[in-house]
């Protein structure tokens, strides 16, 4: 199995190469299409069978099994869009400068996605029947959480043991046993208009009602316990001469457990039942849109078996918990024990300067392979 992949490294980084030199941005459905036509025919030419899922908003969804397996126990999850505009991929593509490859998405997570299909074709060439063992989704929307395919990631945890979530390894090369659960909420509010120079007294600001409500919501980040409310985008008002009559707050929350969810929704509701400014209006939209991933005690005995099998390849393996979100929130959250960074290493996702260390490709594709072998055992 190691001679097969150390031979496969320059196969692997021009499948790659081809792979970011696609843009693929969650909204950018032509170009996750061309992506998964793509690894549609590599697994094909594998052995396996693709269920293709048709979206009409976002790029369809893969479902990806052995046509001889029946209830695979491992399921491995993997995103195909990216966070960047039509347009980088042509202004900075793939490139190589000594041991790092760089361009948009490469680490995330176009080189996962490719060692994922070198794992499965190292143990089919080695004869291993463990290859069959795994259920895989491609999806087209987790870098904008993952609205729909989240439903696709739930019904498939169902009778999985396992789950294995592609994102990249962490820079320092640690997987990840725990991510923050997030959700998305907006404010809105209603005030009367008023010419502030002529009559400002019949007015009443949504503005200012709007700012009393930010700071009260800012009031209940508990950073020590891993909770944070961030209003992160405001606006309203028509004109500086008028008191405004709209204003709307775009906030995010985070949270490290699963019960804080209720708590700081009740919070939240009980800050936007009552006003600061009489005559204004408010509302509040919004739901937790990732429950968090926890580090468990079934997540933990993952981890420990993941350790095991980097101690016999000679490769430490550690982990972290991290405050962005992922795929792996909904597969932990329906009881399957389930680890991120399953991908190669590498860092600044997200940037211009993202990067991928091609010295992993090899470590981690073997990593992956001799750990579905040893799951699937």
């Amino acid at each position: 199995m190691e001679e097969y992949i150390k031979n496969k490294q320059i196969e692997m980084l021009k499948l790659i190469e081809t792979l970011v030199n696609i843009d693929s941005g969650s909204g950018n459905k032509p170009g996750i299409d061309k992506i998964g036509s793509l690894l549609k025919r590599k697994y094909e030419e594998a052995g396996y069978t693709i269920d293709v899922i048709p979206q009409i908003k976002y790029g369809n969804h893969l479902i990806i099994q052995h046509r001889d397996a029946s209830d695979p126990e491992v399921l491995i999850l993997a995103h195909m869009d990216t966070v960047f505009p039509k347009g980088t991929a042509l202004e900075r593509p793939f490139r190589m400068e000594e041991d790092k490859a760089y361009g948009p998405g490469v680490i995330d997570m176009k080189s996962s996605l490719v060692t994922l299909l070198y794992a499965l074709k190292a143990l089919k060439e080695e004869g291993s029947v463990h290859w069959k063992n795994v259920q895989i989704i491609l999806n087209s929307d987790e870098e904008i959480g993952s609205p729909s395919s989240k439903n696709l990631i739930s019904k498939a945890s169902i009778g999985k043991k396992y789950a294995l979530i592609m994102e990249p390894a962490r820079k320092d090369g640690s997987l990840v046993s725990s991510r923050r659960g997030k959700g998305n909420y907006t404010l809105n509010v209603t005030g009367r208009a008023a010419h502030s120079g002529i009559e400002p007294e019949k007015g009443r600001s949504a503005i200012e009602e709007l700012a009393h409500k930010v700071i009260q919501l800012h009031e209940l980040n508990d950073h020590e316990n891993g909770i944070s409310v961030n209003v992160g985008l405001i606006e309203g008002g028509s004109s500086v001469n008028t008191v405004s009559d709209h204003a709307t707050a775009q906030m995010e929350i985070r949270i490290s457990e699963t019960d804080q969810a209720t708590s700081v929704e009740e919070k939240m509701e009980e800050i936007c039942s009552r006003t600061d400014v009489p005559g204004t209006e408010i509302t509040l939209e919004g739901e937790i849109n990732r429950p968090p991933m926890e580090k468990n005690k079934r997540n933990k005995q993952l981890l420990k078996r993941i350790i095991s099998v980097g101690d016999e390849l000679g490769i430490e393996i550690t982990d972290t918990s991290t405050g962005g979100g992922s795929d792996a929130s909904f597969t932990s959250a329906a009881g399957v024990a389930t680890i991120d960074g399953m991908g190669p290493v590498g860092g600044n996702a997200h940037s211009e300067k993202e990067y991928l260390e091609i010295s992993s490709l090899f470590e981690r594709t073997l990593l992956l392979a001799k750990v579905i072998e040893n799951l699937s055992e």
